[in-house]
């Protein structure tokens, strides 16, 4: 495989920060790799702040979020 690759990332949009903040602990207590950004431009949501996360993580993320906060969606960035 080659370790050129550029990595392809997803975030998680929340309509508020406390939101964000409940799923970055998630986050850390699951070891999945992810930064808490702005959220970027052209992406629209209610709160300022996403979690950017390796695309590879998607189902992890997406199992480990899933009933233990709320969130908009998930999306390619």
């Amino acid at each position: 495989m080659d370790n050129m690759m550029t990595e392809v990332y997803e975030v998680v949009l929340f309509d508020s920060v406390s939101h964000a903040l409940k799923a970055e602990k998630i986050m850390i207590s699951g070891n999945i790799p992810f930064k808490l950004i702005p959220v970027p431009r052209h992406i629209s949501s209610d709160c300022g702040f996403c979690i950017r996360f390796p695309s590879r993580f998607h189902q992890q993320v997406a199992d480990a979020l899933k009933g233990t906060v709320e969130f908009v969606a998930i999306r390619p960035l």
